[in-house]
């Protein structure tokens, strides 16, 4: 299974996702230089962690290339909770699985509500929660 993909530095955006020191980042800002004499322009990129929330910079020239992760989102029902975790089920290949729910979420998640999640690089990392009359709590 193939969890990241090339691009070029200067194709990353606000808004996209980018691999810094390991971690798979949702880009925040993007710095351009202008070109010096001998040299391609240089690119900053500061990103924030999927996993964890931490802050990451990238600085490469604008034609280097880049690990960029892919990223699915998909949806499941939660199953059952216990503590700070969850079991979810998958809505389209109906797998089971377990996974830590943040802080933030804890007071919203129930059984039998739908949620968000995202598959990043082998890892599950929750979204949102669904209300059941169809409205969405997002964190």
């Amino acid at each position: 299974m193939v969890d990241k993909i090339f691009a070029t530095m200067g194709d990353l955006k606000v808004g996209k996702y980018a691999i810094m020191d390991d971690h798979p980042c949702r880009v925040m800002s993007v710095d351009k230089s202008k070109p010096g004499k001998h040299g391609a322009a240089k690119m900053n990129v500061v990103g924030i962690s999927l996993r964890d929330s931490s802050k990451h910079s990238l600085m490469k020239p604008s034609d280097a290339d880049c690990e960029v992760p892919i990223v699915e989102r998909k949806r499941a029902q939660i199953v059952s909770v216990s503590g700070n975790s969850a079991q979810l089920m998958d809505l389209e290949g109906y797998e089971t699985f377990e996974v830590t729910v943040p802080e933030e979420m804890a007071k919203d998640v129930e059984a039998g509500k739908e949620m968000e999640y995202m598959l990043v690089m082998g890892a599950k990392i929750l979204q949102r929660v669904y209300e059941s009359s169809g409205e969405k709590n997002e964190y």
